[in-house]
C-alpha cells in the first residue's frame, strides 16, 4: 500500500517520486498514463500497483469536476484499510489534500487484469478533516 508507516525506505521513495509526478501530469485536462508512469507502476507489487493507479484517478476526476478541489495527494488508508478483491480497490478512509487542505473521500476503483487501466470509477468526498486530527491520521502540509 501507499508509503505506509512500515513501508521500506525504497517503496516511500518510490511512492513519493510517483506521486509527485502524478500530481504534475494530472494537470492535463484528459488523464491518461504515459510512458513514463507506466513505467514506475510496472515496478510496483501488483496490489500496490493498484492503489497508485486508483489514487491516481482519484486525483484526475476529483480534479475534473469543477468543484474547485486542486488534489495534489490521495491517502487510501488515513482513516481505515481499503479492501482489495482481485482487480477491485474499495477504500471508506480515503483523503486526499486540496490546497493545503484534506478532504475525507471513499472510492470504488475497478482496473484491468494488469492493474494499469481503470476500467471504472465512483467516488464520494466528505467532509475537510480538522487539522486537530491530522497528527493522529499522519496527515501533513
Amino acid at each position: 500500500m501507499t508509503a505506509r508507516r512500515g513501508a521500506t525506505p525504497l517503496k516511500r521513495q518510490l511512492t513519493g517520486l510517483l506521486t509527485a509526478f502524478c500530481a504534475l501530469t494530472l494537470a492535463t485536462p484528459a488523464f491518461s498514463i504515459d510512458a513514463r508512469i507506466r513505467g514506475q507502476l510496472e515496478k510496483l507489487a501488483p496490489d500496490e500497483r493498484l492503489e497508485q493507479r486508483c489514487d491516481m484517478e482519484a486525483m484526475d476526476k476529483i480534479g475534473a469536476a469543477r468543484d474547485g478541489f486542486r488534489p495534489d495527494k490521495v491517502i487510501a488508508y488515513a482513516f481505515g484499510d481499503p479492501k482489495l478483491d482481485g482487480t477491485t480497490f474499495k477504500t471508506k478512509g480515503a483523503v486526499f489534500r486540496s490546497k493545503g487542505e484534506w478532504y475525507r473521500l471513499s472510492y470504488k476503483c475497478e482496473a484491468s487484469a494488469d492493474r494499469l487501466e481503470v476500467n471504472a470509477f465512483k467516488y464520494k468526498i466528505g467532509d475537510q478533516v480538522p487539522h486537530e486530527d491530522w497528527a493522529a491520521h499522519y496527515l501533513y502540509d
